[in-house]
Protein backbone atom coordinates (compact mmCIF):
# COMPACT_ATOMS: atom_id res chain seq x y z
CA UNK A 1 0.00 0.00 0.00
CA UNK A 2 2.81 2.43 0.88
CA UNK A 3 4.51 1.77 -2.46
CA UNK A 4 1.26 2.56 -4.25
CA UNK A 5 0.99 5.88 -2.39
CA UNK A 6 4.60 6.79 -3.31
CA UNK A 7 3.92 6.04 -6.97
CA UNK A 8 0.64 7.96 -6.94
CA UNK A 9 2.30 10.99 -5.29
CA UNK A 10 5.11 10.84 -7.84
CA UNK A 11 2.67 10.77 -10.76
CA UNK A 12 1.03 13.93 -9.45
CA UNK A 13 4.42 15.58 -8.92
CA UNK A 14 5.48 14.60 -12.44
CA UNK A 15 2.47 16.39 -13.88
CA UNK A 16 3.04 19.51 -11.81
CA UNK A 17 6.69 19.71 -12.79
CA UNK A 18 5.83 19.03 -16.43
CA UNK A 19 3.73 22.21 -16.34
CA UNK A 20 6.98 24.04 -15.58
CA UNK A 21 8.80 22.29 -18.41
CA UNK A 22 10.66 19.80 -16.21
CA UNK A 23 10.89 16.08 -16.99
CA UNK A 24 11.11 14.35 -13.59
CA UNK A 25 11.93 10.98 -15.19
CA UNK A 26 15.01 12.61 -16.73
CA UNK A 27 15.91 14.13 -13.37
CA UNK A 28 15.71 10.70 -11.71
CA UNK A 29 18.10 9.36 -14.37
CA UNK A 30 20.48 12.26 -13.66
CA UNK A 31 20.37 11.45 -9.97
CA UNK A 32 21.59 7.90 -10.69
CA UNK A 33 24.74 9.48 -12.12
CA UNK A 34 25.27 11.67 -9.04
CA UNK A 35 27.99 9.90 -7.08
CA UNK A 36 29.17 11.16 -3.69
CA UNK A 37 32.68 10.52 -2.40
CA UNK A 38 32.01 9.41 1.18
CA UNK A 39 34.73 10.27 3.69
CA UNK A 40 36.08 7.27 5.58
CA UNK A 41 37.06 9.37 8.60
CA UNK A 42 33.50 9.91 9.87
CA UNK A 43 33.47 6.27 11.06
CA UNK A 44 36.41 6.55 13.46
CA UNK A 45 36.84 10.25 14.31
CA UNK A 46 39.91 10.75 12.03
CA UNK A 47 42.13 8.38 14.02
CA UNK A 48 43.25 5.99 11.28
CA UNK A 49 45.28 2.81 11.54
CA UNK A 50 48.84 3.91 12.19
CA UNK A 51 50.45 2.30 15.22
CA UNK A 52 51.16 5.67 16.79
CA UNK A 53 47.50 6.70 16.95
CA UNK A 54 47.11 9.52 19.44
CA UNK A 55 45.14 12.72 19.38
CA UNK A 56 44.50 14.98 16.44
CA UNK A 57 46.92 17.81 15.75
CA UNK A 58 47.32 20.29 12.93
CA UNK A 59 44.49 22.72 13.51
CA UNK A 60 41.62 20.20 13.39
CA UNK A 61 39.45 18.82 16.15
CA UNK A 62 36.82 16.14 16.66
CA UNK A 63 34.30 16.68 19.43
CA UNK A 64 32.11 14.10 21.12
CA UNK A 65 32.52 10.57 22.42
CA UNK A 66 29.48 8.68 21.18
CA UNK A 67 29.97 4.93 21.71
CA UNK A 68 30.65 2.56 18.82
CA UNK A 69 33.57 4.15 16.99
CA UNK A 70 35.19 1.86 14.42
CA UNK A 71 38.45 0.59 15.95
CA UNK A 72 40.00 -1.25 13.03
CA UNK A 73 39.79 -1.69 9.29
CA UNK A 74 37.15 -4.43 9.40
CA UNK A 75 34.81 -2.42 11.62
CA UNK A 76 35.26 0.68 9.52
CA UNK A 77 34.48 -1.20 6.31
CA UNK A 78 31.40 -2.81 7.86
CA UNK A 79 30.11 0.59 9.00
CA UNK A 80 30.64 2.12 5.56
CA UNK A 81 28.77 -0.73 3.88
CA UNK A 82 25.91 -0.36 6.36
CA UNK A 83 25.71 3.36 5.60
CA UNK A 84 25.78 2.90 1.83
CA UNK A 85 23.02 0.30 2.05
CA UNK A 86 20.75 3.14 3.25
CA UNK A 87 21.83 5.69 0.62
CA UNK A 88 20.32 5.59 -2.87
CA UNK A 89 22.67 5.14 -5.82
CA UNK A 90 26.32 4.10 -6.02
CA UNK A 91 29.07 6.09 -4.39
CA UNK A 92 32.80 6.45 -4.00
CA UNK A 93 34.97 6.23 -0.87
CA UNK A 94 37.50 8.89 0.04
CA UNK A 95 40.52 7.58 2.00
CA UNK A 96 43.19 9.43 3.95
CA UNK A 97 46.67 7.92 3.88
CA UNK A 98 46.49 7.04 7.59
CA UNK A 99 43.81 4.44 6.75
CA UNK A 100 46.23 2.06 5.06
CA UNK A 101 46.11 -1.66 5.77
CA UNK A 102 49.37 -1.67 7.73
CA UNK A 103 48.85 -5.12 9.28
CA UNK A 104 50.09 -3.90 12.67
CA UNK A 105 53.47 -2.87 11.26
CA UNK A 106 54.99 0.57 11.74
CA UNK A 107 55.10 2.28 8.36
CA UNK A 108 56.18 5.90 8.39
CA UNK A 109 54.46 8.25 6.00
CA UNK A 110 57.46 8.60 3.70
CA UNK A 111 57.51 4.79 3.31
CA UNK A 112 53.91 4.09 2.34
CA UNK A 113 53.24 2.27 -0.97
CA UNK A 114 50.30 0.86 -2.87
CA UNK A 115 50.94 -2.43 -1.06
CA UNK A 116 49.34 -0.86 2.01
CA UNK A 117 46.17 -0.08 0.02
CA UNK A 118 45.86 -3.17 -2.13
CA UNK A 119 43.24 -4.67 0.19
CA UNK A 120 41.25 -1.43 -0.13
CA UNK A 121 41.44 -1.66 -3.91
CA UNK A 122 40.25 -5.27 -3.80
CA UNK A 123 37.49 -4.49 -1.28
CA UNK A 124 36.26 -1.51 -3.29
CA UNK A 125 36.07 -3.59 -6.46
CA UNK A 126 34.10 -6.31 -4.65
CA UNK A 127 31.63 -3.71 -3.39
CA UNK A 128 31.24 -1.67 -6.61
CA UNK A 129 32.89 1.35 -5.05
CA UNK A 130 35.60 3.59 -6.49
CA UNK A 131 38.30 5.21 -4.38
CA UNK A 132 39.57 8.74 -3.94
CA UNK A 133 42.57 9.66 -1.82
CA UNK A 134 44.22 12.26 0.44
CA UNK A 135 47.72 12.81 1.74
CA UNK A 136 47.85 13.20 5.54
CA UNK A 137 50.14 15.88 6.97
CA UNK A 138 48.57 16.23 10.43
CA UNK A 139 48.86 14.18 13.64
CA UNK A 140 52.47 13.09 13.16
CA UNK A 141 55.66 13.78 15.15
CA UNK A 142 57.00 15.75 12.17
CA UNK A 143 53.82 17.74 11.58
CA UNK A 144 54.56 20.70 13.82
CA UNK A 145 53.03 23.93 12.58
CA UNK A 146 54.61 23.60 9.13
CA UNK A 147 54.94 20.62 6.80
CA UNK A 148 55.26 21.38 3.07
CA UNK A 149 55.87 25.03 4.01
CA UNK A 150 58.67 24.30 6.45
CA UNK A 151 62.01 26.13 6.11
CA UNK A 152 63.61 23.02 7.64
CA UNK A 153 64.64 21.07 4.54
CA UNK A 154 64.57 17.75 6.35
CA UNK A 155 60.96 18.29 7.44
CA UNK A 156 59.90 19.68 4.07
CA UNK A 157 61.50 16.82 2.12
CA UNK A 158 59.83 14.26 4.40
CA UNK A 159 56.38 15.63 3.51
CA UNK A 160 57.26 16.03 -0.16
CA UNK A 161 58.19 12.34 -0.27
CA UNK A 162 55.00 11.43 1.57
CA UNK A 163 52.84 13.35 -0.90
CA UNK A 164 54.66 11.94 -3.92
CA UNK A 165 53.99 8.44 -2.64
CA UNK A 166 50.32 9.28 -2.10
CA UNK A 167 50.03 10.40 -5.73
CA UNK A 168 51.59 7.13 -6.85
CA UNK A 169 49.06 5.22 -4.74
CA UNK A 170 46.18 7.24 -6.20
CA UNK A 171 47.49 6.43 -9.69
CA UNK A 172 47.33 2.70 -8.95
CA UNK A 173 43.84 3.07 -7.49
CA UNK A 174 42.66 4.84 -10.62
CA UNK A 175 44.28 2.28 -12.88
CA UNK A 176 42.66 -0.63 -11.02
CA UNK A 177 39.18 0.89 -11.04
CA UNK A 178 39.28 2.22 -14.59
CA UNK A 179 38.42 5.71 -13.42
CA UNK A 180 40.75 8.44 -12.11
CA UNK A 181 41.20 8.59 -8.36
CA UNK A 182 40.81 12.19 -7.20
CA UNK A 183 43.61 13.01 -4.76
CA UNK A 184 43.31 16.02 -2.50
CA UNK A 185 46.16 17.89 -0.86
CA UNK A 186 45.38 19.93 2.21
CA UNK A 187 48.04 20.92 4.73
CA UNK A 188 47.42 22.60 8.06
CA UNK A 189 50.52 24.82 7.79
CA UNK A 190 50.24 28.11 9.63
CA UNK A 191 51.07 30.15 12.72
CA UNK A 192 49.26 30.80 15.98
CA UNK A 193 50.48 34.38 16.30
CA UNK A 194 51.89 37.17 14.16
CA UNK A 195 54.46 36.01 11.62
CA UNK A 196 56.91 38.07 9.60
CA UNK A 197 57.89 35.21 7.25
CA UNK A 198 54.66 34.74 5.28
CA UNK A 199 56.46 35.08 1.98
CA UNK A 200 59.12 32.52 2.94
CA UNK A 201 56.60 29.90 4.00
CA UNK A 202 54.51 30.32 0.86
CA UNK A 203 57.61 30.15 -1.31
CA UNK A 204 58.48 26.89 0.40
CA UNK A 205 54.95 25.60 -0.12
CA UNK A 206 55.07 26.43 -3.83
CA UNK A 207 58.50 24.81 -4.14
CA UNK A 208 57.14 21.65 -2.50
CA UNK A 209 54.11 21.48 -4.77
CA UNK A 210 56.24 22.01 -7.87
CA UNK A 211 58.41 19.05 -6.83
CA UNK A 212 55.40 16.89 -5.96
CA UNK A 213 53.75 17.44 -9.33
CA UNK A 214 56.86 16.78 -11.43
CA UNK A 215 55.66 13.24 -12.20
CA UNK A 216 52.67 13.19 -14.54
CA UNK A 217 50.01 10.51 -14.16
CA UNK A 218 47.08 9.39 -16.31
CA UNK A 219 44.85 7.68 -13.74
CA UNK A 220 44.67 10.22 -10.94
CA UNK A 221 43.74 13.88 -10.65
CA UNK A 222 45.28 16.44 -8.27
CA UNK A 223 43.26 18.78 -6.03
CA UNK A 224 44.48 21.57 -3.78
CA UNK A 225 42.39 22.76 -0.82
CA UNK A 226 42.59 26.11 0.95
CA UNK A 227 41.59 27.11 4.46
CA UNK A 228 41.15 30.34 6.41
CA UNK A 229 42.67 29.11 9.67
CA UNK A 230 43.01 26.13 11.98
CA UNK A 231 42.63 25.82 15.74
CA UNK A 232 45.95 26.88 17.24
CA UNK A 233 46.97 28.36 13.87
CA UNK A 234 44.67 31.35 13.76
CA UNK A 235 46.97 34.12 12.53
CA UNK A 236 48.38 32.72 9.30
CA UNK A 237 47.70 29.90 6.84
CA UNK A 238 50.16 29.07 4.05
CA UNK A 239 47.47 27.52 1.86
CA UNK A 240 45.12 30.49 1.82
CA UNK A 241 42.36 30.94 -0.74
CA UNK A 242 44.51 33.24 -2.86
CA UNK A 243 47.51 30.91 -2.78
CA UNK A 244 45.55 27.76 -3.69
CA UNK A 245 43.38 29.38 -6.36
CA UNK A 246 46.44 31.01 -7.90
CA UNK A 247 48.39 27.76 -7.93
CA UNK A 248 45.49 25.76 -9.40
CA UNK A 249 44.86 28.35 -12.10
CA UNK A 250 48.54 28.54 -13.04
CA UNK A 251 49.06 24.76 -13.02
CA UNK A 252 45.72 23.41 -14.29
CA UNK A 253 44.84 21.69 -11.02
CA UNK A 254 41.43 21.01 -9.48
CA UNK A 255 40.51 23.45 -6.72
CA UNK A 256 38.76 22.03 -3.67
CA UNK A 257 35.91 23.99 -2.13
CA UNK A 258 35.50 22.92 1.49
CA UNK A 259 32.37 24.72 2.59
CA UNK A 260 33.70 25.19 6.12
CA UNK A 261 36.98 26.79 5.08
CA UNK A 262 35.88 30.37 4.55
CA UNK A 263 34.71 33.31 6.58
CA UNK A 264 31.22 32.60 7.97
CA UNK A 265 29.78 35.44 5.86
CA UNK A 266 31.28 34.14 2.61
CA UNK A 267 29.08 32.22 0.22
CA UNK A 268 30.84 29.19 -1.27
CA UNK A 269 28.22 29.03 -4.02
CA UNK A 270 29.37 32.40 -5.33
CA UNK A 271 32.84 30.98 -5.99
CA UNK A 272 31.72 28.31 -8.48
CA UNK A 273 31.23 30.37 -11.64
CA UNK A 274 34.35 32.48 -11.01
CA UNK A 275 36.65 29.55 -10.32
CA UNK A 276 35.50 27.53 -13.31
CA UNK A 277 36.67 30.32 -15.63
CA UNK A 278 40.24 29.60 -14.52
CA UNK A 279 40.51 26.03 -13.18
CA UNK A 280 39.52 22.85 -15.04
CA UNK A 281 37.27 21.33 -12.37
CA UNK A 282 36.19 21.63 -8.76
CA UNK A 283 36.18 19.17 -5.87
CA UNK A 284 33.63 19.70 -3.11
CA UNK A 285 34.10 18.87 0.54
CA UNK A 286 30.59 19.54 1.79
CA UNK A 287 30.29 20.15 5.51
CA UNK A 288 28.37 22.42 7.87
CA UNK A 289 30.47 24.99 9.65
CA UNK A 290 28.71 26.34 12.72
CA UNK A 291 30.47 29.64 13.48
CA UNK A 292 33.77 28.09 12.33
CA UNK A 293 35.07 25.04 10.48
CA UNK A 294 33.33 22.80 12.99
CA UNK A 295 32.52 19.90 10.64
CA UNK A 296 28.92 19.40 11.67
CA UNK A 297 26.87 16.90 9.66
CA UNK A 298 25.66 18.27 6.32
CA UNK A 299 21.96 19.16 6.26
CA UNK A 300 19.64 20.90 3.78
CA UNK A 301 20.51 24.39 4.95
CA UNK A 302 20.67 27.41 2.63
CA UNK A 303 24.46 27.37 1.98
CA UNK A 304 24.34 23.73 0.87
CA UNK A 305 21.23 24.26 -1.26
CA UNK A 306 22.73 27.38 -2.84
CA UNK A 307 25.95 25.54 -3.69
CA UNK A 308 24.21 22.74 -5.61
CA UNK A 309 21.83 25.13 -7.31
CA UNK A 310 24.73 27.26 -8.50
CA UNK A 311 26.50 24.22 -9.94
CA UNK A 312 23.39 23.34 -11.96
CA UNK A 313 22.75 26.95 -12.96
CA UNK A 314 26.35 27.22 -14.18
CA UNK A 315 25.98 24.05 -16.31
CA UNK A 316 28.89 22.64 -14.30
CA UNK A 317 27.56 19.28 -13.10
CA UNK A 318 30.22 17.36 -15.05
CA UNK A 319 33.04 19.67 -13.92
CA UNK A 320 32.52 19.05 -10.21
CA UNK A 321 33.43 16.10 -7.98
CA UNK A 322 31.17 15.73 -4.96
CA UNK A 323 32.68 14.77 -1.62
CA UNK A 324 31.55 15.03 1.99
CA UNK A 325 33.84 16.08 4.84
CA UNK A 326 32.61 16.15 8.42
CA UNK A 327 33.44 14.17 11.53
CA UNK A 328 30.83 14.36 14.23
CA UNK A 329 31.60 12.10 17.19
CA UNK A 330 28.64 13.29 19.25
CA UNK A 331 25.94 11.25 17.45
CA UNK A 332 25.59 7.82 15.87
CA UNK A 333 28.28 7.79 13.19
CA UNK A 334 26.41 5.68 10.65
CA UNK A 335 23.44 7.98 11.14
CA UNK A 336 25.73 10.92 10.43
CA UNK A 337 26.78 9.35 7.13
CA UNK A 338 23.19 8.76 6.06
CA UNK A 339 21.86 12.17 7.10
CA UNK A 340 24.67 14.04 5.34
CA UNK A 341 24.59 11.94 2.18
CA UNK A 342 20.84 12.19 1.82
CA UNK A 343 20.98 15.93 2.44
CA UNK A 344 23.51 16.37 -0.38
CA UNK A 345 21.39 14.23 -2.69
CA UNK A 346 18.21 16.13 -1.83
CA UNK A 347 20.02 19.41 -2.47
CA UNK A 348 21.11 18.23 -5.91
CA UNK A 349 17.60 16.93 -6.66
CA UNK A 350 16.04 20.31 -5.79
CA UNK A 351 18.63 22.02 -7.99
CA UNK A 352 17.81 19.76 -10.95
CA UNK A 353 14.09 20.42 -10.48
CA UNK A 354 14.42 24.18 -10.96
CA UNK A 355 12.93 25.57 -14.22
CA UNK A 356 16.31 26.99 -15.19
CA UNK A 357 15.45 28.01 -18.75
CA UNK A 358 12.39 29.99 -17.64
CA UNK A 359 14.24 31.63 -14.75
CA UNK A 360 17.13 32.65 -16.98
CA UNK A 361 14.80 34.18 -19.55
CA UNK A 362 12.87 36.12 -16.92
CA UNK A 363 16.12 37.56 -15.61
CA UNK A 364 17.34 38.52 -19.08
CA UNK A 365 14.01 40.27 -19.70
CA UNK A 366 14.46 42.15 -16.41
CA UNK A 367 11.29 40.63 -14.98
CA UNK A 368 12.50 40.63 -11.42
CA UNK A 369 9.10 40.20 -9.81
CA UNK A 370 8.23 37.19 -11.93
CA UNK A 371 11.60 35.55 -11.38
CA UNK A 372 11.47 35.98 -7.60
CA UNK A 373 7.88 34.76 -7.49
CA UNK A 374 8.77 31.59 -9.44
CA UNK A 375 11.80 30.92 -7.25
CA UNK A 376 9.57 31.15 -4.18
CA UNK A 377 6.94 28.85 -5.69
CA UNK A 378 9.62 26.26 -6.47
CA UNK A 379 10.23 25.89 -2.74
CA UNK A 380 6.76 24.47 -2.22
CA UNK A 381 6.71 22.24 -5.29
CA UNK A 382 6.40 18.49 -4.46
CA UNK A 383 10.08 17.63 -4.73
CA UNK A 384 9.66 15.25 -1.76
CA UNK A 385 7.51 12.98 -3.94
CA UNK A 386 10.31 12.81 -6.51
CA UNK A 387 12.80 12.06 -3.74
CA UNK A 388 10.65 9.24 -2.38
CA UNK A 389 10.46 7.72 -5.85
CA UNK A 390 14.26 7.94 -6.15
CA UNK A 391 14.62 6.00 -2.89
CA UNK A 392 11.97 3.48 -3.94
CA UNK A 393 13.68 2.84 -7.29
CA UNK A 394 16.97 2.24 -5.46
CA UNK A 395 15.41 -0.07 -2.86
CA UNK A 396 16.54 2.01 0.12
CA UNK A 397 14.35 3.17 3.02
CA UNK A 398 11.84 5.90 2.20
CA UNK A 399 11.33 8.78 4.61
CA UNK A 400 12.52 8.11 8.15
CA UNK A 401 12.50 4.32 7.76
CA UNK A 402 16.30 4.28 7.91
CA UNK A 403 16.24 5.34 11.59
CA UNK A 404 15.16 1.96 13.05
CA UNK A 405 17.65 0.18 10.77
CA UNK A 406 20.50 2.24 12.18
CA UNK A 407 19.20 1.75 15.73
CA UNK A 408 19.16 -2.03 15.18
CA UNK A 409 22.74 -1.95 13.83
CA UNK A 410 23.78 -0.01 16.91
CA UNK A 411 22.17 -2.57 19.26
CA UNK A 412 23.59 -5.53 17.41
CA UNK A 413 27.02 -4.23 16.37
CA UNK A 414 28.45 -0.88 17.38
CA UNK A 415 27.31 -0.73 21.03
CA UNK A 416 29.24 -3.95 21.68
CA UNK A 417 32.57 -2.41 20.72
Amino acid sequence: MKEELIIKAYEIARERYAALGIDTDKVLAQMQDFHLSLHCWQADDVIGFENAGGSLTGGIQTTGNYPGRARNIDELRADILKATSLIAGTHRLNLHEIYGDFQGKKVDRDEVTVEHFQSWIDWAKENNMKLDFNSTSFSHPKSGNLSLSSPDEGIREFWVEHTKRCRAIAEEMGKAQGDPSIMNIWVHDGAKDITVNRSLYRQQFKKSLDEIFETKYDNMRDCLESKTFGIGLESFTSGSLEFCVGYCAANDKIYTIDTGHYHPMENAADKVSSLLLYVPELMLHVTRGVRWDSDHVTIMEDPTMDLFKEIVRADAIDRVHYGLDYFDASINRIGAYVIGSRAAQKSMLCALLEPIATLRQLELEDKGFQKLALLEECKSMPWQAVWDMFCLKNDVPVGNEFIPEIEAYEREVTIKR
